[in-house]
């Protein structure tokens, strides 16, 4: 709690200087060092040890999946995070033909963009597996509270917009799977993904409402304009790229402007 309390107040003390979103050091660059995610012992001393093993488990595994013809040298990377994980939390289906399970759906989308961030594949693994593990314990209670917290905010930042999407019976098919289970992976960039991902690796789910507001707001004149459920959740789930660093900026100010300077804001 201390140390997710320190990264929050770095995050705070930045922001209020004017560096918006700027950490002292980006979380997702430093998580083998820093480590907020229970990857590596608090004693650095150990960490060249502890990596050691990390990486031949992460063999073991790999060759098991191979011996079992689960995964081969052709299969894309992302589904061998998959099925390690799967093997791993003894959830591997009997066949590798098996239908994917929503949260496998969820894994995959987080995989695709963690493999843009980090190069190493052993690294990259352990902290997909270790971001998602967060999402489903700490965070299994309040991710589904996010929609109506979404409806909320929404209610008070533009009630007008919120009641066209009302009116067109949109609030209930809005993208929230993308938005808040794969916490935007998908929908954001990866620069901007990141700025997103540092809030909720410090400990706070709810910066993920205020994006998703932010983008309503910023796409208010063009969801205004359409008149149907499915046309304003098409256009949600496609959001032009070009307008995402400044909406994440925007997301920020609203989550400070709404919950004060969080230290540790759920």
């Amino acid at each position: 709690m201390a140390e997710d309390s320190q990264r929050n107040f770095r995050s705070v003390y930045y922001e209020k200087v004017g560096f918006r979103g700027v950490e002292e050091k980006k979380s997702l660059e430093i998580l083998l060092k820093d480590d907020p995610l229970g990857i590596l012992p608090p004693h650095h001393e150990s960490h060249a040890q502890v990596m050691m093993c990390r990486k031949e488990q992460y063999t073991d595994v790999l060759h098991a999946l191979k011996v079992i013809r689960f995964v081969s040298d052709s299969t894309p990377q992302v589904d061998v995070y998959l099925r390690m994980h799967q093997l791993e939390s003894g959830k591997l289906p009997r066949s590798p033909s098996f239908p994917l399970e929503p949260e496998d759906e969820v894994f995959l989308a987080i995989a695709k963009a963690m493999e843009e961030m980090v190069e190493d594949n052993v690294d990259c693994y352990w902290l997909i597996r270790c971001f998602v593990n967060q999402l489903n314990n700490k965070f299994r209670d309040s991710l589904p509270q996010l929609p109506k917290a979404f409806e909320q905010y929404l209610n008070l930042e533009d009630s007008r917009l919120l009641n066209h999407m009302k009116m067109c019976s949109a609030v209930t098919k809005l993208p929230y799977d993308l938005w808040f289970q794969k916490c935007f992976a998908g929908c954001l960039p990866e620069s901007s993904l990141q700025r997103v991902w540092d809030k909720v690796i410090s400990g706070s789910c709810k910066i993920l409402v205020f994006v998703a507001v932010e983008i309503l707001l910023t796409f208010k004149i063009k969801v205004m304009a359409l008149n149907n459920a499915e046309k304003i959740t098409k256009f949600l789930e496609n959001i032009p790229q070009d307008s995402s660093d400044a909406i994440v900026s925007k997301a920020i100010d609203l989550w400070h402007k709404h919950c004060g300077t969080p230290v540790h804001s759920m």
